[in-house]
């Protein structure tokens, strides 16, 4: 990471990315003009051969224009990088970028909500890493500053992280204290435990006997998609998350994980709006394990990474889970929040989930539990509520049932009461509403250095609980 000697006196000091950013950022172009340089030449020469009118000079010409092409992109690369600064300006972190169209972009640290450090295969190997920043209310990663060296990385992480928090710039990143480290045993035995991964793998071996049997080779086509579900529910599990430890610090949680591509995250405490534990039918029946997932504002879920990046546990004991729970969203307890089943009509709809279908809250907390194969358990803050709406189709409605969700943030956790009496979701969708406005009402600051974070969530005698008998309209009418 270097400093901008050209900038105007008296602007904030401004830093460059790592130089070797163009070939790493590069290096995906140029695999592919090589690929194409390659087969383009192997189809020249055979013609050559085949037909004498090709010249070595029609060669020649095909590999120049390959290599100027690859020049181009080197070239481009690097004047990208030439005009990318960024740096720390009244607060906020400044990013200026473009080659032909300059644009500056301004990131509020206080609207912070996690910082990575990733290592791609390849930057790993020149020891650089991409820091990435989630901030509320993005819909992708918001400032991707790739690529810095792994020293200057972890810096300006603990920078960044200091002042979303209120503090110096200068304040020394916080210690951290082990929680929890997935072993390679727990964590391979728990990708094999995997419903898609077994089913895709019987049918892969069924399709390569019948092959055998009958002596063709078309089952085997049909087998690649199979091959294909087997490895990305195995790559989803063990892949993305090998070498997982968490830890807890002053400044969040912090996880590193990763086989091919490494990620230390750092989640900041009370940044996360909702939580999801996930007991697959394989995990619960056997070891009795179950993962950690969380929502948070503004977190980027796209792709294999993203999803991953949602995980805060992915695999422990039940107990284990609860444990961590209480430690982010404080106070809850699965135990002690009471929730009620749905009507017995409702298994006209969900015959196999019935009897797990169920929904309640406390003064602090929403709960739901759904599911068959995999049984998943959402936990939703009050004050994280952002709208309640309750729906019914013409089959609920014959069966006086609806379906009552709670929306917050997008992410990988579905707060959803289905199947509800009709008179029961209306109560119910009164009585979140108001529990969000009163937990809105004692909102916590922004800063969560600052006095007063992390208290209070409401008075909980201003909603009372969920009953039957619960103030509201007789029913959706």
């Amino acid at each position: 990471m270097t400093t901008d000697a050209d900038q105007p006196t008296g602007t904030p000091p401004m830093r460059r990315l790592h130089p070797l950013t163009p070939f790493v950022r590069g290096w995906k172009y140029l695999a592919g003009l090589l690929a194409v340089g390659t087969s383009q030449g192997l189809d020249a020469l055979l013609s050559a051969r085949a037909a004498p009118t090709t010249s070595a000079r029609d060669i020649a010409t095909i590999l120049g224009v390959l290599v100027a092409a690859a020049l181009g992109a080197v070239f481009l690369a690097w004047l990208s990088w030439r005009t990318t600064r960024f740096g720390i300006d009244a607060g906020d972190l400044r990013i200026d970028s473009g080659v032909l169209n300059r644009q500056s972009r301004r990131i509020r640290l206080d609207r912070l909500q996690a910082v990575d450090v990733v290592r791609p295969l390849l930057a790993r190997a020149l020891g650089l890493a991409e820091l990435r920043l989630e901030v509320a209310g993005g819909a992708s990663t918001e400032a991707p500053l790739a690529y810095l060296s792994e020293q200057d990385a972890h810096v300006l992480r603990a920078e960044l992280l200091a002042l979303a928090a209120g503090l110096g710039s200068d304040t020394p990143e916080a210690p951290q204290h082990p929680l929890h480290t997935v072993s390679g045993a727990k964590l391979l035995a728990s990708s094999l435990l995997q419903l898609p991964l077994l089913v895709g793998a019987v049918l892969a071996i069924g399709l390569g006997v019948l092959t055998i049997a009958i002596g063709e080779t078309r089952p085997l086509f049909f087998a690649l998609p199979a091959l294909a579900s087997a490895a990305t529910a195995f790559g989803r599990q063990f892949v993305a998350n090998y070498n997982f430890t968490l830890a807890d610090s002053p400044d969040g949680l912090r996880i590193s994980r990763g086989l091919l591509e490494t990620r230390a995250q750092t989640v900041p405490p009370g940044r996360v709006q909702a939580v999801k534990i996930t007991e697959p039918l394989l995990w619960r029946r056997f070891p009795g394990w179950a993962r950690l997932e969380v929502e948070i504002a503004g977190y980027s879920t796209g792709g294999s990474g993203g999803a991953a990046a949602a995980v805060l546990l992915p695999v422990a004991s039940r107990s284990e889970c609860l444990a961590l729970l209480a430690m982010v969203l404080p106070g809850a307890d699965l135990d002690a929040i009471a929730t009620r089943g749905v009507p017995r009509r409702a298994g006209w709809l969900a015959p196999l989930s019935r009897r797990i279908l169920a929904a309640g809250a406390d003064d602090r907390y929403f709960v739901t539990r759904r599911g068959v194969l995999d049984l998943e358990t959402a936990v939703l803050p009050h004050e994280r509520i952002q709208s309640v709406r309750m729906q019914q189709g013409p089959i609920q409605r014959r069966l006086r049932l609806a379906t009552v969700t709670l929306d917050t943030t997008p992410g990988p956790v579905t707060v959803v009461a289905e199947h509800r009496d009709a008179a029961e979701a209306w109560q119910l969708v009164q009585l979140q509403a108001r529990r969000a406005l009163t937990a809105r009402a004692a909102a916590r600051p922004e800063r969560w250095m600052q006095p007063g974070y992390g208290e209070g969530g409401g008075d909980p005698a201003a909603v009372g609980p969920l009953t039957e008998e619960a103030e509201g309209a007789p029913g959706p009418g």
